[in-house]
């Protein structure tokens, strides 16, 4: 007898899966758990085969009757309908890995698997996201540049002109990836290079006149604070480098004896190997932290001596000295680099060096690693000496 809903509706589980037959091979399969289950016994050549239709109520009796008058229609023309199914799901999978998405979360896990920092991550995932979002389901190969271009001018046109580079950028990341990989021929992003607005320029505060810095750097002299806060204010310009890169110093990446600070590659922004030579004047700043020390970073945050202090930490002294808007942390880099050229005492190289930043080629950089070093040495101990006798009144 024909299956009817009311049937299906008051069918309930037994101990053991157990059958109820509709017609032409249909049947419900229901399980000790309570799912009802649609299946098809079918032959193909004399050899039984079955097929799935899914759960009732979402495929409902009369579309899963509809599905077997396919599926037998299928066999009458010496066709497999289980075949076709198991092809049709593995095509599926196949379009699915080749999406925009897909590709983008190959690359992120690519990024965490050769130890690219969590925030840098963080960071591409966030970006990525905003892209996903209007492209994400559609086949890499297929995207073109005027659909990029519309998801990017959407965000351009809100005034986040940096932003909608960056998303520009990681997302031309992605489809050289699918490039490499196989599975485009063309990066659509190359073509908008000029066709997006280019981003405001901003550039960090920084004080390069002799006189004010003098005033600024006796200030922070002055100044009263957390210790953690009043060492990381006072050794930033004595080693202008990255407001993030010297917030997260550890004890363990110090050597004291030698006057050497070695942060790891996974702090570093370049993710390339870098020391620092250590002045007197920065190393008696760290050595007066060993008395507060009670964790693996110099500067530990107020909270907790287990993280650093916070990116916002020294911009926030700076502020409270009435600096906003006139000298942040980042802006001593430009201080010191400003003001080390116009010496003219060091080679322009060297002062890149000592920035971090790399100097000539990629092949030249490989061998360029440890080049300056001395130099580096003398000109951190000048700087430091020259900062001390502008602060007295030296010129």
């Amino acid at each position: 007898m024909p299956l009817t809903n009311n049937t299906i509706r008051n069918a309930r589980p037994r101990a053991k899966d157990w059958k109820l037959a509709d017609e032409k091979g249909l049947y419900l399969l229901i399980t000790p758990k309570g799912s009802k289950l649609w299946r098809l016994k079918f032959r193909h050549h004399g050899v039984e085969r079955k097929l799935s239709f899914g759960a009732w109520p979402d495929i409902t009796l009369k579309r899963a009757r509809d599905l077997r008058d396919e599926a037998r229609t299928a066999v009458s023309e010496g066709r497999d309908p289980a075949r076709e199914r198991k092809v049709a799901k593995r095509e599926a999978r196949h379009e699915a890995s080749q999406t925009f998405a897909a590709i983008a979360d190959e690359l992120i896990e690519k990024d965490r698997k050769e130890g690219r920092a969590a925030v840098t991550i963080k960071k591409k995932e966030w970006l990525l996201g905003k892209l996903t979002a209007a492209f994400g389901n559609a086949p890499i190969a297929e995207i073109t540049s005027p659909e990029v271009f519309a998801a990017l001018d959407r965000i351009q046109k809100t005034g986040l002109r940096e932003t909608t580079k960056r998303l520009r950028s990681v997302a031309g990341q992605v489809f050289n990836y699918a490039i490499a990989t196989g599975r485009a021929t063309n990066n659509p992003t190359l073509a908008l290079q000029r066709a997006l607005l280019a981003p405001d320029v901003t550039h960090m505060p920084a004080i390069i006149d002799i006189d004010d810095l003098r005033i600024l750097l006796r200030k922070m002299d002055a100044c009263t604070g957390y210790p953690s806060t009043l060492a990381a204010l006072r050794i930033t310009p004595h080693l202008f480098q990255r407001p993030g890169e010297i917030r997260k110093m550890k004890w363990a990446d110090l050597d004291l004896d030698r006057a050497r600070w070695s942060p790891p590659i996974a702090d570093m922004k370049k993710r390339r190997p870098h020391d620092v030579p250590l002045s007197r004047q920065a190393l008696a700043i760290i050595r007066d932290m060993q008395q507060h020390r009670n964790g693996p970073y110099v500067f530990p945050a107020f909270h907790s001596e287990t993280k650093p202090i916070s990116e916002n930490t020294v911009n926030g002294a700076l502020r409270r000295l009435g600096y906003a808007g006139k000298q942040s942390a980042h802006g001593f880099r430009s201080t010191a680099s400003s003001l080390l050229n116009e010496s003219g005492k060091w080679n322009p190289d060297a002062i890149e060096r000592a920035m971090s930043r790399q100097v000539g080629g990629t092949t030249a950089a490989i061998y360029n690693r440890t080049a300056y070093w001395d130099e580096r040495v003398e000109m951190m101990q000048w700087w430091s000496d020259w900062l001390d006798e502008l602060k007295t009144g030296g010129t």
